[in-house]
């Protein structure tokens, strides 16, 4: 009987050791780089009307939050899930699936879907399904989005009445010299001119724009988006604050780094909670 409970102390004290060993892979930060619990993140999601979650897209963590998240927040009054990874002109099948009348491998073949859904999205989408929570395709198609790419807002001005209803309304509002944009161009030295940007701000334009049509008070939207469409309150934030600058936003950041004792630098202000994840976390593709 001491051998016996010698070996499982011994096998509890190997485990415990063990467990000691185990690195976080990720660390919450508020705006200005404090540490930031938990508890206080689901509490600034709970004040919020629109919380906007700007993710690496490859990032598992940022995908496994953006879950905990929306199961948290059902669990707190009307919710609406919204994403950049569906585009509005896929509304209908994407309802279609939602009510049961196609399963996945059909709105798979039907909407135009990410490479990554099936691992990344598709666990929200299908809490939507179990939960019957609206699910909404807030981008743009992005036929009219490389068609601004190449001939500027200009492009869209063929649009007919009924393809005109999957866009912000028109005329886009633009503002050139938003640093968001001007880092874009930057980024993409000579291959870079303006009317990418103003691809990009369409994308904005028409994510706040889906945003705001279904954000009231006493609701809350959860919007998942590249972190480039919410950084530094700009992208959509600045499209929300003209369509819908009553409502309460949260901004969530995702930034990886080589230690996640403090927030780099260049991350102060990015948005008003950080999620900073271990560099070394493998990505979803």
């Amino acid at each position: 009987m001491l051998r016996r409970t010698l070996l499982v102390l011994t096998a509890l004290t190997a485990w415990c050791s063990l467990r000691a060993q185990v690195l976080p892979n990720y660390a919450l930060f508020d705006a200005k780089g404090k540490p930031l619990s938990h508890k206080r993140l689901l509490k600034l999601v709970d004040g919020a009307d629109i919380v906007l979650f700007g993710e690496l897209h490859n990032n598992p963590i940022a995908h496994w939050l953006q879950l905990e998240l929306a199961r948290h927040m059902a669990t707190r009054g009307p919710l609406v899930l919204g994403a950049e990874m569906l585009e509005a002109d896929d509304q209908a099948t994407l309802d279609r699936y939602l009510r049961g009348g196609i399963d996945s491998k059909a709105l798979d073949t039907l909407a135009r879907l990410w490479k990554n859904h099936a691992t990344d999205y598709a666990p929200l989408v299908d809490l939507a399904k179990e939960k019957g929570i609206p699910v909404i395709a807030t981008n743009v198609p992005r036929r009219y989005a490389r068609a601004v790419s190449t001939g500027g807002f200009a492009a869209l001005d063929t649009l007919s009445a009924g393809q005109r209803t999957w866009v912000a309304p028109l005329p886009i509002a633009y503002d050139a010299a938003l640093p968001g944009y001007v880092k874009m161009l930057g980024m993409m030295g000579d291959h870079a001119s303006p009317t990418m940007a103003q691809a990009q701000a369409l994308k904005d334009a028409t994510m706040a724009h889906f945003i705001a049509q279904h954000a009231t008070k006493g609701k809350h939207f959860l919007h998942i988006n590249g972190s480039f469409h919410s950084d530094f309150q700009e992208g959509i934030g600045w499209y929300l604050q003209r369509f819908a600058p009553a409502l309460e936003r949260v901004t969530i950041a995702t930034v990886a780094q080589s230690g996640l004792n403090q927030l780099q630098a260049e991350s102060l202000g990015q948005a008003d909670i950080i999620l900073v994840v271990d560099e070394d976390v493998p990505g979803s593709y």
